[in-house]
């Protein structure tokens, strides 16, 4: 079980990676931030069609980020949860015969 959670964390990091950069080469809308760096907004280093194949792929590696996000918190859940109490079925019973007297009973006064 560990070993497929740390598969599935490094893949989760590598979406992460994507994600960022992804989001980082995608012309700015607007103003925002993208003009406090500099970034006029007017160009982009790939063509003018790429705003639609990013934003495309954006979503992709969006849904794929939650896919492995909820994956990740089921893997850790199952790890880090106490194991189950094991319960033993009830020894059976063995009804015990009457015990036989030590000695000669005493006799009671009439």
């Amino acid at each position: 079980m560990i070993v497929w959670f740390h598969l599935v964390m490094a893949v989760f990091i590598f979406i992460c990676v994507i994600m960022i950069l992804l989001v980082l080469i995608q012309k700015g809308r607007g103003g925002g931030l993208s003009s406090a760096f500099g970034g006029s907004g007017g160009s982009t280093a790939f063509g003018s069609k790429t705003g639609d194949v990013l934003t495309w792929a954006t979503s992709i590696v969006f849904g794929l980020f939650v896919f492995f996000a909820v994956i990740l918190n089921l893997l850790a859940n199952k790890i880090g949860a106490p194991p189950k109490p094991v319960v033993l079925p009830p020894a059976p019973t063995v009804p015990a015969a009457p015990a036989a007297p030590a000695g000669p009973l005493p006799e009671l006064p009439r």
